[in-house]
């Protein structure tokens, strides 16, 4: 199995991939934080906690979960291409035990997207503080509260690799596993939370367990302006719960649906 787990990481390393994936965590976690700490959310529309509050730097940091599409494509990639260059059968020919690859590759990406998310949260920290002293402001979290919701995002990163892994596994066509992961993502959940009584059912969807990690969402306060209300969001422990669900049923469709369906 460790061999296996070696050569899809070998794999990645020899796509364009590993090369895309750190400048797209920098921009995701670093350009972002640093943008809206440098604005400030009290210069919103509708204005919002600043910096030196608590509720502020939740909801800065909060909207790195909006870039979760990032890994999630990333995973799905890494399973697509395979299919649309018809390599997938060379690698079942080498290893007949389809479940053992795909296991690999679920391994693999799960350590590709952690490395992604610590990139991610770093840049996260390093833009948090630089652009709040640059405007001479303090930062109203501990650095244990910012260090333990960073960790928490990094996680979530490593979960929506693995989530794209088993999307790509499960529908294989590259671009309807992209086109699907990024109107789930991008649109359907957004949707919903708009939608008087529907978005109930929003803090049990990825986008709202990702939210409760830092217990603010973008999204949330969106609804409240159309809705006139939010729906609450889950304690931290339990979104992370939901969020690892999500993974782990992922994970668990992309190696077992695909044992025996033709690869060609």
């Amino acid at each position: 199995m460790n061999r296996l787990v070696r050569a899809e990481l070998r794999r990645l390393f020899s796509t364009p991939l590993w090369r895309w994936g750190p400048p797209v965590a920098v921009l995701s976690g670093g350009a972002l934080t640093a943008v809206a700490v440098l604005v400030g959310p009290e210069n919103f529309d509708p204005p919002m906690p600043g910096i030196d509050t608590g509720p502020g730097v939740r909801l800065a940091l909060s909207l790195i979960g909006l870039t979760v599409l990032a890994p999630a494509l990333f995973g799905a990639l890494a399973v697509t291409s395979e299919y649309r260059h018809r390599t997938i059968t060379y690698t079942f020919l080498f290893a007949p035990r389809r479940h053992r690859v795909l296991a690999a590759k679920l391994a693999a990406y799960a350590l590709a997207g952690t490395g992604y998310g610590l990139i991610v949260a770093g840049s996260a920290a390093i833009a948090l503080y630089g652009a709040a002293s640059a405007r001479g402001i303090e930062v109203g979290a501990s650095p244990g509260a910012v260090a333990a919701m960073l960790a928490c995002l990094a996680a979530a990163m490593a979960a929506y690799t693995v989530i794209g892994v088993g999307a790509g596994a499960l529908l294989r066509d590259q671009t309807a596993a992209l086109a699907v992961l990024g109107a789930y993502l991008y649109m359907v959940e957004h949707l919903l939370v708009l939608i008087p009584g529907v978005g109930a059912v929003y803090p049990f969807l990825p986008g709202g367990a990702t939210a409760a990690l830092t217990q603010a969402s973008l999204m949330g306060e969106a609804s409240i302006e159309v809705t006139g209300s939010a729906a609450a969001l889950l304690p931290p422990a339990l979104g992370a719960a939901v969020l690892l669900a999500y993974a782990l049923l992922a994970a668990a469709a992309g190696v077992l649906l695909p044992m025996r369906r033709d690869v060609t």
